[in-house]
């Protein structure tokens, strides 16, 4: 009777298994697929699972790509496949999105991942979300749970691929960040680094001064590990961050049905 949660963003595939869909749950299995290599998941990684008696995913690349997940899974099990969407409040979490089903489904389980995080760890307080992949999403969720509002912006691949594409002369190496860059390798990475940085702290500002005390602030997503060096307020990486929202979720409509 296991639980197979799925994450599909731009770049890979991300899956966990675990004994059941409880907050906190350890992860009994999991594993990453780049997207070009799908097919490969009934033949390869998934091949030797037991068949989940549940799934729970997210998918922001688009109903072509989740249609190929769902052939795999049919390859292999009878399970039947749920995504989310975002709607107007889930697990404690409300929508302040003009059109909240048009809100990414990574950043709404992304925002109820945090919110579990945050009450399990004490009272509650405004929170700020960072998922640093191909795009850069920055949230904003105050202390009753409300989704104020986000940014997105480009990647660091993303900027590099525009400056090399649009100037001439700019197909350097990746460099290192550094305070004063005084070679254009470092003047690239740097440049990009500080702005996603910059519209991080620029989000706890505003997240501070509307609601009156500084945030919880959380960072997720596979470069997570590189921005948070480089940032003037303090983050608490959490790899598992959309692993931890579809847990909470399925929980959470379990609880209800039952």
């Amino acid at each position: 009777m296991t639980f197979l949660a799925i994450d599909v963003g731009n770049t890979r595939l991300k899956w966990a298994v675990y004994d059941q869909a409880v907050p906190g749950a350890p992860a009994l299995a999991q594993g990453a697929e780049f997207l070009e290599h799908l097919d490969k998941l009934a033949d390869g990684a998934w091949q030797s699972l037991a068949a989940p008696s549940r799934m729970l995913g997210c998918c922001v690349a688009g109903d072509a790509v989740k249609r190929r997940v769902e052939e795999q899974m049919e390859e292999l099990w009878s399970v039947s496949a749920h995504w989310v969407v975002a709607s107007d409040s889930e697990a404690g979490v409300t929508n302040g999105y003009d059109h909240p089903t048009r809100l990414g489904a990574d950043r709404w389980v992304a925002m109820v991942g945090a919110r579990q995080r945050l009450l399990a760890s004490g009272a509650p307080r405004p929170m700020v979300i960072v998922m640093v992949g191909t795009a850069v999403t920055v949230e904003a969720v105050d202390a009753t749970g409300r989704f104020l509002g986000g940014l997105i912006l480009p990647g660091h691949g993303i900027m590099l691929r525009a400056l090399t594409s649009g100037t001439a002369g700019l197909h350097v190496p990746t460099g290192d960040v550094r305070p004063f860059p005084t070679n254009t390798s470092d003047a690239l990475t740097s440049g990009g680094t500080y702005a996603i940085s910059g519209a991080i702290e620029r989000m706890v500002q505003h997240v501070t001064a509307h609601c009156g005390e500084p945030p919880a602030c959380y960072m997720t997503g596979g470069a997570g590990w590189k921005m948070a060096p480089h940032l003037a307020v303090p983050f608490e990486l959490v790899d598992s961050l959309i692993f931890d929202g579809l847990l909470v979720i399925a929980h959470s409509r379990s609880s209800s049905a039952g």
